[in-house]
């Protein structure tokens, strides 16, 4: 993802770059919570929770989901390998297309069922049959059979790397489906059917104390030792308010910070800052389907406007440029295609479509997160540099989910957001980002293009049996997305600036978990 990223898969990590740097003058004294008796409290600016189904979930709540809920493997970003989580171990057939499973004993869920290998069969094949969110990672599946309690065998329509797939961050939870006769609907009270370290406490929809987690005592990993037993998410969208919660121990964790608050939190005596690379992107997300946007010079103009340099210059170390779609150190990333702003070029598309300096005038509406800070910044360099140019960019600020809401109406003619993958692979932004699909979901440039699909739908299966032609393939819809199609711009690549108390002992990031705070392997200090 960063400039040398694909180096070393060890500096993924970078490991955190984590410190408790000298003291400022005239610095306050942050309050640090009572070892052993407080809360991790996690600090966001989005709402936490938008699906309670774990087939389905495929959004912000992937940051208290990990805590909840477990997949068989988990990626590891040192080794850029799958590692053991509720597998042990795992053997696969030579042509890839058999996979049988090692699962760990004594796992129970919540609802105090064992985990064993008919739980994981059910779990896949419910969530494939709902066919939502991010499903598609088992469209390699042809059947699943147990062989023993734990034991379970995979078998394949195609080749694919199960192991990879069974660490996704969406849509690979296993889950107890027989915790009651209607899920769905008993799920979306606000429960949960997992097996992880917490268990569901209360949720207060849309209130700042959105969610609370607290312990499962029956949990594998044990509680041996200093943990976290209770978990709190807090919706705060000014970061300032965020920052003082850390400052007075009212807050644990502040996922992120603006670069100002984030330079000051450095040299803040106990709070502790973490920057790192991530596999998290910036979209700008144009609508081809109608409106302005649906003639592709106006489309490749906004390309050509964006000030790409300016904007990172202006996160101040929260970003770094991205080459095409995919973040480098995943397969699917195309080198050599770092965009650049061309004003010239922009009023030359705009005059050609009838508008720019001289034409009609041209108002867009642009969409984006409510409490983002980089997301604003975007908005607010993008409109000033599209004044020059006869275009008028209306900016709204919308809390994410009545945004989500508002896209899959196709309300906007620029949607902005971030992306990363389901696993540590580059398919997920073609799959789901820019191929069809109806209901929309996430396809929020609305394409529709036969022959870019079945392009796509080429890139898993090429992805194991044919690294070469899979580069190829990636490197044809990389073109076909950003050139012919100029269906989005790619603004920023994130890096990972975080806050937290300074007594807090063992976070790291994990880029295919993005903002997620493993609460158990933390260690509270006093």
């Amino acid at each position: 993802m960063r400039r040398r990223l694909a180096a070393a898969a060890a500096l993924l990590l970078s490991i955190a770059a984590c410190s408790t740097q000298g003291s400022a003058p005239g610095a306050v004294e942050v309050r640090q919570t009572p070892r052993g008796e407080s809360a991790f409290v996690h600090v966001q600016n989005l709402d936490v929770i938008t699906e309670w189904d774990p087939a389905s979930s495929y959004s912000n709540e992937i940051i208290a989901f990990q805590n909840v809920y477990e997949t068989l493997t988990m990626w590891n970003p040192v080794t850029a390998k799958a590692a053991p989580r509720l597998a042990t171990s795992w053997v696969s057939s030579v042509d890839g297309r058999t996979w049988t499973f090692n699962l760990r004993p004594g796992v129970t869920f919540h609802t105090g069922r064992p985990l064993d290998a008919a739980a994981v069969k059910a779990s896949v094949e419910r969530t494939v049959k709902l066919g939502e969110g991010a499903s598609y990672i088992w469209d390699a599946v042809q059947s699943i059979k147990v062989d023993d309690p734990l034991t379970v065998t995979f078998t394949l329509k195609y080749p694919a790397p199960l192991d990879l797939v069974a660490s996704s961050g969406y849509a690979a939870y296993v889950y107890d489906t027989k915790a009651a006769p209607d899920l769905r609907a008993w799920l979306r009270a606000g429960r949960d059917a997992g097996s992880g370290p917490y268990t569901i406490k209360t949720w207060r929809k849309g209130k700042e104390d959105e969610l609370t987690l607290t312990a499962y005592d029956g949990y594998w990993g044990g509680w041996t030792g200093p943990h976290y037993r209770t978990v709190k998410y807090r919706v705060v969208p000014d970061l300032e308010r965020a920052w003082r919660m850390l400052l007075h121990g009212e807050a644990s964790f502040v996922e992120r910070l603006d670069p100002r608050l984030y330079a000051r939190a450095k040299r803040t005596p106990g709070v502790r800052t973490s920057r790192s690379p991530s596999f998290q992107t910036m979209m700008m997300l144009f609508n081809t389907a109608e409106g302005p946007t649906a003639d592709v010079r106006v489309r490749r103009a906004l390309q050509k406007a964006v000030d790409y340099r300016g904007i990172i210059r202006g996160l101040r170390g929260a970003g770094s440029p991205v080459s095409g779609i995919v973040p480098e150190g995943l397969p699917g990333h195309v080198p050599g295609r770092e965009p650049r702003q061309d004003l010239p070029g922009a009023a030359e598309l705009l005059r050609q479509a009838g508008y720019g300096p001289g034409g009609r005038p041209l108002r867009l509406t642009l969409t984006y997160a409510e409490g983002d800070a980089d997301e604003k910044l975007l908005a607010t360099r993008f409109a000033e540099t599209l004044k020059p140019l006869n275009v008028t960019l209306d900016a709204k600020a919308m809390q994410w989910n009545a945004q989500w809401d508002l896209g899959k109406r196709r309300g906007q003619d620029i949607f902005v957001m971030y992306w990363w993958p389901d696993y540590a692979d580059g398919y997920s932004w073609f799959g789901k980002v820019f191929h069809s699909g109806n209901p929309v979901l996430f396809n929020l440039t609305y394409l529709d293009d036969r022959e870019t699909d079945e392009l796509l739908d080429t890139l898993p299966r090429l992805t194991v049996t044919d690294k070469a032609g899979a580069g190829r393939a990636f490197r044809q819809a990389t073109a076909r997305i950003l050139d012919e199609q100029a269906a989005a711009a790619l603004p920023w690549v994130v890096t990972y600036q975080r806050a937290y108390l300074g007594g807090i002992q063992g976070y790291d990031d994990n880029p295919a978990y993005p903002d997620v705070a493993f609460v158990h392997d933390l260690r509270p200090s006093g």
